[in-house]
């Protein structure tokens, strides 16, 4: 992979691990500001189910790292694609189902990065 699709799927996997952190560790403070469309009243009961959300985040990140350490260039960018891929659904069903900006913070990262890897490489 070219060092500009490497860099690229980075930063994605690196705001997923922090997706991770917001919904599994700070869902009750940070969570409480950055999702300001949630009342606050419902933090602290859908603690458990933002900790799930957080989880899978963590599986994508995973993966996209994962991508990264592959030695075998085709096998490193069919995997990169598939878990962009997934961040890019996640991403537009999340701008669809919750809140528009979504696609913006998580589906465009992710397009714009499966762009430049399919264009690049």
């Amino acid at each position: 992979m070219e060092i500009l699709s490497k860099i690229l799927i980075a930063l994605v996997a690196f705001e997923h691990i922090y997706i991770l952190w917001l919904e599994m560790f700070a869902w009750t403070t940070r969570g409480k500001k950055v999702f300001r469309s949630i009342p606050k009243e419902l933090f602290e009961p859908t603690k458990v189910f933002a900790a799930n959300q957080g989880l899978y985040n963590g599986f994508l990140a995973a993966g996209l790292i994962w991508s990264l350490f592959i030695q075998d260039p085709e096998w490193s960018k069919n995997v990169a694609i598939f878990f962009l891929g997934c961040v890019t659904v996640a991403g537009i069903y999340g701008a669809i189902s919750a809140q528009r900006s979504i696609f913006y913070v998580q589906a465009l990262p992710a397009i714009i990065t499966l762009a430049v890897l399919l264009l690049i490489n």
